[in-house]
């Protein structure tokens, strides 16, 4: 695989855009467009969460038909809890697009992230889009990720190539997200892009598997957004043979966007709200893979094993503890623990000061790893969370203000 600039634009034929709308107070771009320059198809997954915000269930609607053009986001304002004014509001904002741009409305996709709980200031929005698609170019990328954020620090973009079925084929993204962010599907906003030439019914898999190996094994706070939304649109200008499920190429294609998909969790997961460390949890030795997997989110979700990885304290008494409670049974007697291959318990046991003082000199680290070992199976999995600090408190005691 070969990285590439231009982030969401850097597939042929892909154009990008952003402006500010009057949604934020600030001034600063709040609305962005991604745009193909001609349709495709394109897939999609969405939060779990029972309270889906408007364009969530405009989404969902859309994506029936299979095919798109372009994705609208705003940023300020979630338009969730919005009622009827909101769905009405998101279906406006894509009708809007496609008069703009010539395509149906049905191919627009529309995704908003901010305040929950207040209307979009649609007289202004509507001001804001014939300039919106007016300034649609390839160099747009940039300023398309940057209008997206709310309490983001950095922007997040990845594009990669790669060769499949004869052609270089590139899939670009960006996404936003750095406060409630966990699983399941998909903790924040992700656009990607592809230039490849795949069936629906192939990219619909990709994604889903793309995104369980990525955006759902991260977690900054335990908490679930009503927007969550992962949408790729491909235009098939690359000129490949047509990927297809269960093809060679079709492996290859899953790899590229699995990839991407990682290198934009991992940036939400650094760039989450008030961290100063990233952990990758390992558990293994788990009867199955969905026990491993139960005991990594619970550990990755514990207030306590957080706020030691903020404090360097290797308090592993507090990781057992999660293990304990994850629902999944257990030996006590045969979990071992160890801090990037140094152990620390070992048969439910601890193994000494001497032994933490190492693990602390470890945990000083903005990275690191520490895997936990149930003794029971072949299970494994791996989570990605963060340390919970004052920071976070601050950020999110005063979001609204």
């Amino acid at each position: 695989m070969t990285q590439r600039g231009n982030g969401v634009t850097a597939p042929q034929g892909f154009v990008a855009a952003a402006v500010h709308a009057g949604i934020k107070k600030n001034g600063v771009p709040d609305l962005a467009l991604i745009a193909s320059v001609h349709e495709g198809p394109i897939a999609g997954v969405f939060t779990r969460n029972r309270i889906a915000a408007a364009p969530v269930m405009l989404d969902r609607a859309h994506l029936r038909q299979k095919i798109g053009r372009g994705i609208l986001i705003n940023s300020g304002n979630a338009n969730a809890c919005t009622g009827a004014r909101g769905l009405a509001d998101a279906r406006e904002l894509a009708t809007l697009v496609a008069g703009q741009i010539g395509t149906a409305a049905q191919t627009i996709f529309v995704g908003s992230t901010g305040v929950i709980g207040q209307p979009l200031p649609m007289a202004s929005i509507r001001r804001a889009l014939p300039e919106l698609v007016k300034r649609l170019r390839r160099a747009g990328a940039q300023e398309a990720a940057r209008a997206i954020l709310t309490t983001d620090q950095k922007t997040k973009e990845i594009a990669l190539s790669a060769r499949i079925a004869g052609r270089t084929v590139t899939v670009g993204g960006m996404a936003k997200g750095s406060g409630m962010i966990h699983p399941d599907m998909a903790t924040l906003l992700a656009s990607l892009t592809t230039d490849a030439a795949i069936e629906q019914r192939a990219l619909q898999s990709a994604v889903r598997a793309a995104v369980t190996q990525s955006f759902n094994c991260i977690s900054v706070d335990g908490d679930t957004s009503t927007n969550d939304t992962v949408l790729c649109l491909a235009n098939a200008l690359a000129g490949n043979s047509l990927v297809r499920m269960g093809s060679t190429a079709f492996g290859a294609f899953q790899r590229l966007l699995t990839q991407a998909c990682m290198s934009l969790a991992m940036q939400i997961c650094r760039d989450g709200e008030g961290a100063t460390k990233v952990a990758q949890v390992v558990v293994t030795g788990a009867r199955t893979d969905a026990d491993a997997r139960q005991v990594a989110r619970t550990i990755a979700t514990s207030s306590l094993v957080k706020t030691a990885l903020f404090g360097e304290d290797p308090n592993w008494g507090r990781i057992l503890a999660a293990v304990g409670r994850s629902g999944v049974p257990i030996h006590p007697n045969k979990i071992c623990l160890a801090f990037e291959g140094i152990p620390i318990v070992k048969g439910g046991t601890g193994l000494g000061a001497s032994v933490e003082r190492r693990i602390a000199r470890i945990m000083r680290r903005k990275e690191f790893a520490f895997t936990v070992d149930l003794k029971q199976g072949s299970g494994t999995a791996r989570q990605w969370t963060t340390d919970l600090s004052y920071e976070y408190v601050r950020i999110n005691a005063s979001y609204r203000s």
